[in-house]
């Protein structure tokens, strides 16, 4: 894809999530969440990802409420934004978090010794969040902290909030611009 279908896609996903929690009252639309965006490379069509929690009946009704908002939410889009086509928008079920959740499972009952075949399907829409336990050669740092190499101090990042103006020098006067070294 293009940038500007990237562009255009996060602009949609944005505006359609924000249109969906602020200017749409329907009482079918359960917890939806607008996951992806997709444009077709002419900017006509566009499909919509959503994610919904709950029962497989109520992702329906939840996915045919907001077939039916598309064309609201389509118009809205219109008078919102600055671009010249509002493509075309189609609802899609995003189940990448079901699949997630079966694999975890599945995940969890191989390592508790189950057969492949015994394991009963789990109909669960979200992971339960369970606690990491320890493994050999984890740290006390926070996770993307590297632990410093031995005998060498380590290394403290200062930003522009430190008091130093960010480069270890006090901090500039509001409302002046530094000079250039040129005059």
């Amino acid at each position: 894809m293009s940038q500007r279908t990237d562009r255009v896609d996060e602009l949609l996903r944005q505006e359609i999530g924000a249109l969906l929690a602020k200017e749409v009252a329907d009482p079918r639309i359960g917890f939806a969440t607008i996951t992806d965006v997709e444009t077709s490379p002419d900017l006509r069509h566009a499909k919509v990802w959503v994610s919904v929690i709950g029962t497989q009946a109520a992702r329906d009704e939840t996915l045919r409420a907001l077939g039916d908002a598309m064309p609201f939410i389509r118009h809205e889009l219109g008078k919102r934004l600055r671009i010249k086509r509002i493509p075309d928008l189609h609802v899609h079920i995003d189940d990448s978090a079901e699949r997630g959740t079966r694999v975890l499972h599945l995940l969890n009952e191989l390592e508790a010794g189950a057969e492949p075949g015994s394991i009963v399907p789990f109909h669960e829409s979200l992971p339960t969040p369970v606690p990491r336990l320890p493994h050999e050669g984890d740290t006390d740092e926070p996770p993307g902290v590297a632990p410093p190499l031995p005998g060498r101090r380590p290394k403290v990042h200062r930003g522009p909030l430190d008091g130093r103006g960010g480069r270890g020098g006090p901090p500039r006067a509001e409302g002046r611009r530094p000079r250039s070294p040129r005059g």
